[in-house]
């Protein structure tokens, strides 16, 4: 089945959603603007930001598990091996390296951020090969870029997935199962054991129950997907059984709705709970031990809003969030480092030294504009000027290869 035929259009505006607030929240790490609309402040939202990345990995877990869910249910062959890693490369390793590289050249170095010329080996090497998030000085102290270790944990976990999802489409229940209490153990150990979580809260092995949920979903979605267009057989049917068919469709496209809005507020009132932890150490505690029940909701959401009453699903998947969609990798990306870059560059330009801790109007609302600006046309730029070419490149090398044969 095509790649594009496989789209789920709702799906564009989710993971636009997330990326957005997980990028706000990097901002607000630097303005301190608490947002509001009116007397309704977002301060928690923002403040609980980072939740929003474990819906990022719940998401990419169902999208690479659907192809199989579907063979599954069909009894068909897996989805080839080769091809899926040729889709990994040719959309990730071309923007991801020319953003390294541009960051290393147009500020690491120029800048003189590295303390040595070791740790600049070692950092670049290691992100090169997606292995820094291992080490703690390339992953907490790096000046390439903070927010790419969410890459890297899904990189970490692409090598692995054609391994995990073969073992998922011979014995299901055994390998979800075994996969879940590698992650509860460890997770169990990092809570008994550690006072300090920063360099395991986030490692590919404390997700694996998101994983884990993002195939169950992939599942489901099958299922629900056939349930959605069996009525179809129907169109030559008297007009009261259509009548009656559409009753029912709509009925079921409310109760989707209902449960998008219900696992909406639930996820808002979780990220209540989440802002209101104390120290690091505790954030990180209640990100572990929470994980699975943000993991649910975030999964409510994704197998609802395909189904649900056509406004929402047309907010959610149409051409502008379909766009955003496209350039969101490289946004996430960039925009860290391009905020982090903005504060030592003074711009815009401040009356204080520390105009976040001042609160310093209309400094923090500027900082804020430019901040998602500024990476969004930079996002545009890898896309289109780096990401899509070099796609086109290798699709073409691949087929000069392939007829080669």
């Amino acid at each position: 089945m095509s790649e594009r035929r496989q789209r789920i259009p709702e799906l564009d505006g989710l993971r636009v959603l997330m990326i957005f607030i997980v990028s706000w929240y990097h901002i607000w790490q630097q303005s301190w603007l608490s947002p509001a609309i009116g007397s309704y402040s977002l301060d928690y939202l923002v403040r609980s930001g980072y939740i929003w990345v474990d819906g990022t990995v719940l998401l990419s877990s169902f999208l690479l598990f659907l192809p199989y869910a579907k063979a599954m249910r069909e009894k068909g062959p897996a989805p080839d091996t080769r091809d899926f890693y040729f889709r990994r490369v040719r959309r990730i390793l071309p923007g991801y390296y020319f953003i390294i590289l541009a960051v290393l050249f147009g500020i690491a170095i120029p800048w003189k951020l590295y303390s040595t010329p070791q740790f600049m080996v070692k950092d670049v090497a290691t992100h090169l090969t997606f292995t820094f998030t291992f080490f703690w000085d390339t992953y907490i102290a790096t000046p390439l870029g903070a927010a790419s270790w969410t890459l890297a944990i899904e990189t970490q976990a692409y090598l692995l997935f054609p391994l995990i999802a073969r073992g998922v489409m011979k014995k299901p229940v055994v390998t979800l199962c075994i996969l879940c209490a590698v992650c509860f153990g460890f997770r169990a150990w990092c809570l008994w054991a550690l006072v300090d979580y920063s360099m395991v809260v986030n490692q590919l092995i404390n997700f694996l129950d998101v994983y884990v949920i993002g195939i169950l979903a992939a599942m489901a979605y099958v299922r629900l997907e056939e349930k959605r267009t069996a009525p179809a057989v129907a169109e030559k049917t008297d007009e009261a059984l259509r009548k009656g068919l559409n009753l029912r469709k709509y009925g079921w496209q409310s109760l989707a709705t209902l449960v998008f809005a219900a696992a909406f507020f639930g996820l808002l009132q979780m990220l209540r709970f989440q802002a209101r932890s104390g120290n690091t150490p505790m954030i990180q505690m209640n990100q572990m031990i929470y994980r699975p029940v943000y993991a649910v909701l975030f999964t409510l959401l994704i197998l609802s809003a395909p189904f649900a009453l056509f406004p929402l699903r047309k907010l959610l998947g149409n051409r502008v969030t379909r766009f955003l969609g496209g350039i969101s990798m490289n946004y996430y990306l960039i925009h860290q480092t391009v905020i982090v870059h903005l504060k030592r560059l003074r711009f815009p330009p401040s009356v204080s030294d520390t105009p976040n801790m001042a609160a310093e109007q209309p400094w923090q609302n500027q900082y804020t504009l430019v901040s998602f600006v500024l990476s969004l046309l930079l996002a545009v730029l890898v896309t289109y000027a780096i990401e899509k070419p070099a796609g086109r490149l290798l699709d073409a090398l691949r087929a000069k290869r392939n007829h080669a044969k």
